[in-house]
Order: structure tokens, then C-alpha cells, then sequence
């Protein structure tokens, strides 16, 4: 029956419901209901289910639990250890940053200067003393004055990719999986992306600028926060590196091309599965979670979780590592989870011992026994107990195995569950599967590769059809990798003198006609599998800006270096677009804060002066050693001037590792404020002078008039 001819568009619910999200779009955000502050740090609920679970060991360890889940949750960052210059800022830190917090919260606690201040603490389960721990919360240095400076060094560095501030127990996944550069590495969940940085760090790692045969690809179901995860991953400048849009339950079966030349299905060595969870593990910093939580978080999400963990599972090669990760410490969420798909697995999985990765790291071991819950709070020993009302709910893959299987079939003992009050951190669980043989379900198949031997191969299990759901987002510009006859390159090579060993057809530009603005570099694999899979799954980026279009009269190529690509073309350029920068050159070179001002060539030292002779005019390298660690930047050789091609950021990091001076970029913004509000007040003073005057002045006209 068709629509009534009287009912018009103001009548249909789907045209009503559309019109009220545009309005609701367009309304201004509407502030939280209580500010973190006035939130009752309590949930009865959540308090009576965890005790009955009985995750803590004793009454007087409960407490602790309690006392520490109640309190800030303090401020943790990493160094980027893949990169040069890791150790040298490590030194920095530990001299002039520790010296420069010791001042700063003392002033902040109004303490005497010769006052002890608890120092901040190395992570010492995390290598090479790369991991820190301030004893501040977030809160309090973003609002407090004193902590200024400490403030813009967190921002500054994090910004050009050599910390990252990230929760402590964040950090444990990707130390779990041992990544290594050959590895082929899928994370499944990515977003916001803090562990695919670490999985790209471990990659690159040791690496002695060499680019890794290995690479990284990070899925997000969520269109928006893949860029998010592109945001976070683009400060480490990676060309093994590929982001992909899509749901992770159904990640489709991929492909790439063997070194004998073979195309195989694409099977991963390493898979991170940190899935999407209630995240009571975070109610340190998520203070709202006290108001909202509740069980039915949990029932719903197992099934999702369970699918996710078990396409992570398919994905995975023989003789591969999974980890399975959440911020939750329910276990229908993590053991439930993890017991519901090895019962399936028919022990062609196996949670392995993990702990001895990350020395000195206090944790509980997995539950072994769980009772799942309705959401009133009734506990089910076995799903025969569970009532009909509440069987679509709580469903049997949520229920423990028998105490024996748990620990000698299962080895769910091995799993880490990491308590807040262990070691001052947040909540997290992780578990590391090793995969022993292929699954059940899956296909094994004899094939001959191209040198005639034969092999067997698995073949992935393809995803159950879902109905077709249109993916939101926006439309990604294509992917147009290089060929031989690419002009652009020829005009690249002939410049930059680039080595016989570069691969022209790793470079690519992200549009098909007009002139290419930004060429951007990729991996060998990357490229592969991109052109393998391109049509299977929605790319979101991949790829470092390497060159970009600098068209200037008399300069023989049109493009200039990228300063974030850099790191990954530098080995292959030649001797003649290098300068060796005496120290105190390049301070004055990235101190130069005027672009249309360099500093004239004839101002610089003699040797760099010499170093300069015979180098054409145009972008080069500009090279200078601290400490035997090589600094290397974009520059730009004029007629008659030299000029660093850096971002603010990596100005400042920069500035700090040579010992120049910073005053000029250090910004306190509560002084800014008030001298803006000085300035209003100052601005409101003279209009209301203005006024009196104008206001006295036809006063006298008036009486002037009147006489």
C-alpha cells in the first residue's frame, strides 16, 4: 500500500528524524551535566560485582584497589627509541628536565627550595629506561602556572614525534607481541593510535636507517578516528605504514606477492586485538564511568569481542603471535572471551607466557573462575541456571570452564590483569596467543611455488557476508604509484642524484591529472599490497611527503626534500646536495624565525662556508654531529643565503639537543592571558575616556549655543 497522497514530508518519520539531527548538529555542544570534580567517585553496583568476583586477594588489598581507583591518574610518556637521537634526548631529560621539574613543583606546592620532591620514576619493566612516570596529573599541568615550561616541552616533543604521552599500561601490548622489523603486523582496533606508534617504533627499531621488509597495517571501523590514527602515527614518519577503513569482524582476506614472486593470501606474523570494551579500567581519568557503568556494558559486548579475537585469529600465520587487550577488568570481557574461542580451537591455540617481557612489572594472573551476572546483580554458576528471560543475554560462551581445564588445558592462569593500586597505573588485561596449527575450520593446501618446490599453504577463511552497509566518510583520493616513465622522477633523480639501488615505483602522488604537488614514499610491500588489495578494503593512507613542488626560477628541479620524509630518502641522496653545518651555524640557521630573512652565507663560519662551495642553488641536506649523532634537516642553498626548512616543533627539538636558546618559542599562556585581559580593560579604559570627552565637549557646545 502506497503512501497517502495528503501525508506530507513534515509526516514521515525518516524525513522528521533526518531534519532533527541536522538541528541537533548544528545546536552548540552541550557541557557535561557535573563537571569532573563533582562526580561521587562510587557505584555500588560496580563495588559488589568486582568484590564477588573476588579479582583482589584479600580484604586489605580490596582497599587499596578502591583508595587508588579514586585518585588522579598520573602523567606517563615515552621516548620514540627508533629514533637517532633517542639516547641524546634521554640525557637531556634526565639533566635538564628533571632539574627544571624539581623548581617547578616545589613553586607549585609553595615548598622551601632545599625541599625533597619525589623524583619522576623510570618504568623499569619498559627497555632501555624509555618510559617515565610523573608523579602529576594531566590536570595538573595543564592548569598550573609553575609547570609552564614542562607543559610546552611535553607538547613540543610529542608533536615532533619523539615522546608520546601515553596511559603506562597502554604501553604493555606491543612490548607483549615483540614485533620485529621483517614482521608483517595487523592492528585490528587502532584508534586513537598511541600502540600502532609503539608497533611502528619496535618495527623500525634497530633498523640502522635501513627500511624495514616489514610493515604495519591499522584498521579502524570508524571513518573519523582513522584520522585520528593518521594524525598520531604521521609523527613518526613511517613508509611501512598503511591505514585501512572497515570492520575488523569481517576483515577481508588479502593478498601479496612472495619474494620467488608467488601472489599468496596475506597471513599476518603478529596481530594486535585490543577491542573495543566498557573501559572500567579507565575510571581514573574517565571520572564519568562511576555515573554510567553497569553489567549490560559487558553481555554486550562479549559477542563482538569474541568476533573480532577470532577473525584476528584466521588472519594469523602459523607459528604467529596474538594479543588480546582491553581496559576492562570484567572478565566476561577478557577470560570469558579468550575461553570461548580456544574451546573452539580444538588447541590450535595456546595463551603462552608473556610476563617474562616486561621484568619488574607487579600484576595479577587471569581469573580461572568467573559467575556471569544479570544486570540486577544475580550471579549464574552454569548456564542451566541462567532463566529463559535472560538467556539471550548471558549466553553459554560467558561461562568458566571446569577449575582443572582452566589452568591445564586452557592456561588461563597465564593471562596478566594489571590492578591500579599494583603499581599506580590504570586497569588493563592482556593475553598472548601463539598459534600452533591452523584452525578447524580452516583450508590447507598443497601448492608449488615458483622455484617448483612444493609447500603447503593456508587459505583464509573469507568473512561471512554481512548486508551491505554504506560506509561513511569521506571520499579517499586515489593511490598513483610511479612507473619508468615518470618525468617527475627523472627531474628527482638528475638532482638529487639519487642512488641505483631507489625504487622510482615506491614514490606516489594522490591525484591522476594536473601537476603532481606532493610526491610521497612507501615500503616495497606497502606498494604491493595496496595495488593487491585496493578494490578489497577503503585505504585511508599510506605513505611519508617526501618531495613537494617548490617550482623557483633558475633552480633545475621543481621540487624540494619534505623535511617529515627525510629520515627514509636521505640514504640514497648524493654527496653534492649534503652540507656539513658547523654547530653554532645551524642554531643560528633554525633560530632565524623570519623566512624572508636568512641569514646570509658570508655571516656563517669558514668551514661551513667552504663545505657550501661548488653546491647549487636549491633544497639540500644540511648535516651537523653532537655527540657522534649525526643531526640531519632540510635546507634551502640560495645565491646568497642558507635557511633550515623546519617546523616550529621540530625547530625546538632541534634547539634543545644543540643547547641553543628557546626563550623565544617558550610560551606561557596564563601570562598571555593576562596581558590580553590587560589589554581588553586598557582598550574598555580609552573608550570610556573617549566618551567623557566626547560627552564634555557637547556639554560646552550646548552651553555655548545656549548663551
Amino acid at each position: 500500500m502506497g503512501k497517502p497522497k495528503h501525508m506530507t514530508n513534515k509526516q514521515n518519520p525518516f524525513a522528521k528524524k533526518k531534519r532533527n539531527n541536522k538541528e541537533k548538529a548544528a545546536e552548540a555542544p552541550v557541557r557535561r551535566d557535573k563537571p569532573y570534580e563533582s562526580i561521587v567517585l562510587e557505584n555500588e553496583s560496580f563495588e559488589a560485582y568486582y568484590k564477588h568476583q573476588q579479582i583482589c586477594g584479600s580484604d586489605a588489598e580490596w582497599d587499596q584497589f578502591m583508595a587508588h581507583m579514586r585518585r588522579n591518574l598520573p602523567v606517563t610518556f615515552r621516548i620514540t627509541g627508533s629514533k637517532a637521537q633517542a639516547q641524546l634526548l634521554l640525557k637531556l631529560i634526565k639533566e635538564d628536565f628533571f632539574e627544571e621539574y624539581f623548581r617547578a613543583v616545589k613553586e607549585l606546592r609553595k615548598e622551601e627550595p632545599d625541599a625533597l620532591v619525589e623524583p619522576p620514576r623510570c618504568l623499569e619493566w619498559y627497555p632501555r629506561e624509555m618510559a617515565w612516570q610523573l608523579e602529576l596529573s594531566r590536570k595538573d599541568i595543564r592548569r598550573s602556572e609553575p609547570l609552564f615550561k614542562l607543559h610546552n616541552f611535553l607538547i613540543s616533543e610529542t608533536s615532533s614525534g619523539y615522546i608520546s604521552r601515553q596511559e603506562a599500561v597502554s604501553m604493555i601490548p606491543p612490548l607483549v607481541l615483540g614485533v620485529e622489523p621483517h614482521h608483517k603486523v595487523l592492528d585490528m582496533c587502532a584508534a586513537p593510535g598511541s600502540k600502532t606508534a609503539q608497533l611502528i617504533e619496535s618495527l623500525h627499531a634497530g633498523d640502522g636507517g635501513t627500511i624495514p621488509s616489514g610493515f604495519v597495517m591499522a584498521n579502524d571501523v570508524d571513518n573519523n578516528r582513522c584520522y585520528m590514527l593518521v594524525h598520531q602515527a604521521k609523527r613518526l614518519n613511517s613508509p611501512c605504514f598503511v591505514v585501512t577503513n572497515g570492520d575488523s569482524s569481517t576483515f577481508p582476506a588479502m593478498q601479496y606477492t612472495k619474494d620467488d614472486g608467488t601472489v599468496s593470501p596475506l597471513k599476518f606474523d603478529r596481530v594486535l586485538c585490543d577491542v573495543p570494551c566498557s573501559g572500567d579500567g579507565t575510571l581514573r581519568k574517565n571520572a564519568d564511568i562511576w555515573n554510567k557503568w553497569n553489567l549490560a556494558q559487558a553481555s554486550n559486548l562479549h559477542g563482538l569481542q569474541y568476533r573480532i579475537l577470532k577473525r584476528g585469529a584466521e588472519l594469523l600465520e602459523v607459528g604467529g603471535k596474538l594479543v588480546y587487550s582491553t581496559c576492562s577488568l570484567n572478565p566476561i570481557e577478557n577470560e570469558a572471551v579468550l575461553h570461548h574461542l580456544l574451546r573452539e580451537s580444538d588447541e590450535s591455540l595456546e595463551i603462552v607466557e608473556c610476563s617474562g617481557a616486561l621484568p619488574t612489572l607487579k600484576y595479577s594472573t587471569g581469573l580461572t573462575y568467573w559467575e556471569p551476572a544479570s544486570k540486577d546483580l544475580t550471579f549464574y554458576k552454569s548456564f542451566d541456571e541462567v532463566p529463559e528471560s535472560q538467556r539471550t543475554v548471558l549466553r553459554p560462551g560467558m561461562f568458566p570452564p571446569p577449575k582443572e581445564e582452566a589452568v591445564n588445558r586452557y592456561h588461563l592462569d597465564r593471562c596478566l590483569r594489571i590492578l591500579p593500586h599494583q603499581q599506580n597505573t590504570g586497569g588493563f588485561f592482556v593475553a598472548l596467543l601463539e598459534k600452533k596449527k591452523p584452525l578447524p575450520w580452516e583450508t590447507v593446501t598443497a601448492v608449488v611455488g615458483a622455484d617448483g618446490q612444493e609447500s603447503s599453504e593456508t587459505a583464509i577463511v573469507e568473512p561471512p557476508q554481512k548486508k551491505t552497509k554504506y560506509m561513511r566518510g569521506f571520499k579517499e583520493d586515489p593511490f598513483v604509484f610511479f612507473d619508468e616513465k615518470e618525468e617527475v622522477f627523472d627531474s628527482l633523480n638528475k638532482f638529487f642524484q639519487l642512488s641505483a639501488d631507489f625504487e622510482p615505483r615506491n614514490l606516489l602522488t594522490r591525484c591522476k591529472v594536473g601537476k603532481k604537488k606532493n610526491v610521497y614514499f612507501c615500503s616495497s610491500i606497502v606498494r604491493d599490497i595496496v595495488q593487491l588489495n585496493e578494490k578489497r578494503i577503503k585505504m585511508i593512507n599510506l605513505g611519508v611527503k617526501s618531495f613537494v613542488r617548490c617550482a623557483t626560477r633558475n633552480i633545475e628541479c621543481d621540487f624540494r626534500l619534505a623535511s617529515e620524509g627525510l629520515a627514509n630518502v636521505n640514504a640514497y641522496i648524493g654527496s653534492q646536495r649534503r652540507v656539513m653545518v658547523q654547530k653554532q651555524d645551524i642554531i643560528a640557521l633554525l633560530s632565524c624565525t623570519d623566512p624572508t630573512r636568512p641569514p646570509e652565507i658570508s655571516s656563517l663560519t669558514a668551514e661551513t662556508q667552504k663545505n657550501l662551495q661548488g653546491v647549487a642553488s636549491g633544497s639540500c641536506v644540511l648535516e651537523c654531529m653532537v655527540e657522534d649523532v649525526k643531526l640531519a634537516t632540510v635546507g634551502w642553498k640560495g645565491a646568497m643565503s642558507l635557511r633550515a626548512y623546519v617546523d616550529q616543533y621540530d625547530t625546538v627539538h632541534m634547539l634543545r639537543l644543540l643547547g641553543g636558546d628557546l626563550s623565544k618559542f617558550e610560551k606561557n599562556k596564563f601570562q598571555d592571558k593576562r596581558d590580553a585581559v590587560e589589554a581588553q580593560e586598557d582598550d574598555e579604559q580609552e573608550a570610556n575616556d573617549d566618551m567623557a570627552a566626547d560627552d564634555a565637549e557637547s556639554a560646552a557646545g550646548q552651553e555655548e549655543s545656549n548663551e
